[in-house]
């Protein structure tokens, strides 16, 4: 089809869900890593104080930061400085004599090191978040299964600031462009979408949302990056060109591989090298995005999507949390479907 009706397609769910599942949105479609697809819509929160959001406005990225902290560690073992099936107890010498003693990097990439879902931020107020996240005891032993794991990645910021002996802040700034970046300067604060107001912080806008990575300063391994849609889709292109014969820039296209395939089986969704795999049509990526289709979604509203067999991808960020935390996934699967049947076929 046009890239018309893919316009018109989208523009109508969007917009018909703006106010009602959102105050703003960005999507964006890139096909043969070429955009096709871009628009803005409503405003950063409701009332007076609202303001336009635009293409390139930043968004609280929430679990999509696991992405980037995904591709700096994987950087890592490009350079050779960490193995994926290497015990990272070197690094963590806290781990040495506990079962953690077991945990690769691939594990806490797969999550499958058998650490925490995470933890009610009320019971670790007084506490530090990232000792906590590394001294936690275990559900389950280090890859016997699938446990969908913030606390893995703290700690695996925790892992590349020690490795590097920088700030996972100054990492980030180092492999990825101007945005996304952690802790928006006061000047950028209203321009970004609001998310929750949470009871405890009152309206959360231009500090991230995730209690944990606030309670942590704002920067963390899980949570806590601020982005655009051209960010978000710049990195997915860093693993979906090389799969498709473009030049690989941020990873060698070995592991761009790796990081997309299967390394955990799962029944609701199977994991890659911090990425999650198409498991079932009840997937957030809808029904007719190809089975080998890689992405991740965040609590706020966030997602991205991309499909090899396709060359497709497309980014949808949202400030969704906003009118509360119901379920998004079919706003989110009523976009992709739309982006792929009324994508171009070539």
């Amino acid at each position: 089809m046009s890239d018309a009706s893919l316009s018109d397609s989208v523009d109508r769910i969007l917009r018909e869900a703006c106010g009602v599942e959102f105050t703003g949105a960005v999507a964006r479609v890139e096909h043969h890593g070429k955009l096709i697809f871009e628009r803005a819509y409503g405003v950063t929160r409701a009332g007076e104080l609202g303001r336009a959001v635009y293409a390139d406005s930043l968004f609280d990225l929430a679990s999509l930061t696991k992405l980037f902290v995904a591709t700096l560690a994987l950087q890592a073992v490009a350079a050779r400085l960490l193995e994926l099936d290497e015990p990272l107890s070197r690094v963590v010498p806290e781990w040495s004599k506990r079962p953690h003693s077991a945990i690769t990097l691939r594990m806490l990439l797969a999550h499958t090191s058998g650490m925490n879902s995470g933890a009610d931020y009320r019971a670790i107020l007084d506490r530090n978040v990232e000792t906590f996240a590394l001294g936690a005891d275990l559900i389950a032993k280090p890859g016997e299964r699938v446990i969908y794991s913030d606390l893995g990645f703290i700690a695996l910021g925790v892992v590349l600031e020690r490795l590097y002996d920088r700030s996972l802040a100054a990492l980030a700034r180092a492999s990825f462009a101007a945005t996304p970046i952690f802790r928006p300067p006061f000047r950028q604060r209203s321009d970004i979408p609001a998310t929750e107001d949470d009871g405890w912080r009152g309206r959360v806008q231009g500090f991230v949302h995730d209690e944990k990575a606030y309670l942590i300063g704002g920067v963390a391994g899980h949570a806590g990056l601020f982005g655009s849609a051209a960010d978000v889709a710049a990195l997915t292109e860093c693993f979906l060109g090389p799969l498709r014969g473009r030049r690989a820039s941020l990873l060698p296209l070995e592991l761009a591989r790796e990081a997309t395939a299967l390394q955990a089986d799962d029944p609701v969704l199977r994991r890659g090298l911090g990425w999650a795999l198409k498991t079932t049509d009840e997937n957030s990526c809808g029904r007719w995005m190809d089975f080998s289709s890689f992405g991740h979604t965040g609590f706020v509203g966030t997602c991205v999507w991309a499909d090899p067999v396709r060359d497709l991808q497309g980014v949808l960020l949202t400030n969704g949390v906003y009118f509360g935390r119901a379920d998004t996934r079919d706003l989110r699967a009523s976009f992709y479907e739309a982006m792929v049947r009324c994508s171009p076929s070539d």
